[in-house]
C-alpha cells in the first residue's frame, strides 16, 4: 500500500504511539512510503529545528538514499487542496503523482479534506485502525 505521511506524523515518531507504528509499518516494508523533494526538505528542515540527534537524521536520510520501501515523485502537478494552508499541497501532489492510497496526518485542516481524487486522508489512529 502507498502511504504519504506528512511531517507531524513522521515527528511525532519519534515519541512513541500511534505515529511510531506507522512508520515502523513502512520499516518493516508492510507499507510503501510515497516521498517528493519538498516533502523531504521539509522533514529535514523541522527535525533540524527541534534539534532532533544528527545520527537519526543520518539514519532517516540513508533509508531515504537507500530507496527503502519507498518511491520518489519526480514532477508532481501542481494542486490547490488546502486553502487553510498551501504548504501542505505538497503532500497531495506527491499522493496523486504516486498513485498513493492514503496520507496520514494529524493536521486538522488536511483532515478535513478526508478524501481526495480516491487518496483518504487518515489520523495515525485511524490509519492503523482502517488498514
Amino acid at each position: 500500500m502507498r502511504v504519504v505521511v506528512d511531517t507531524n506524523v513522521l515527528i511525532s515518531s519519534f515519541f512513541g504511539g500511534h505515529p511510531k507504528k506507522v512508520i515502523d509499518l513502512w520499516k518493516e516494508g508492510e507499507i510503501t512510503l510515497c516521498l517528493s523533494r519538498d516533502i523531504i526538505d521539509e522533514y529535514v528542515d523541522v527535525l533540524r529545528r527541534l534539534k532532533i540527534d544528527a545520527t537519526l537524521i543520518s539514519e532517516l536520510l540513508s533509508l531515504f538514499a537507500g530507496g527503502y520501501h519507498l518511491l520518489f515523485a519526480g514532477k508532481t502537478p501542481s494542486l490547490k487542496i488546502v486553502p487553510d494552508d498551501p504548504e501542505d499541497d505538497k503532500f497531495f501532489e506527491c499522493a496523486v503523482a504516486l498513485k498513493a492510497s492514503v496520507i496520514v496526518t494529524g493536521d486538522k485542516a488536511m483532515l478535513r479534506v478526508a478524501n481526495y481524487m480516491g487518496i483518504a486522508v487518515e489520523s495515525p489512529q485511524q490509519f492503523l485502525s482502517n488498514h
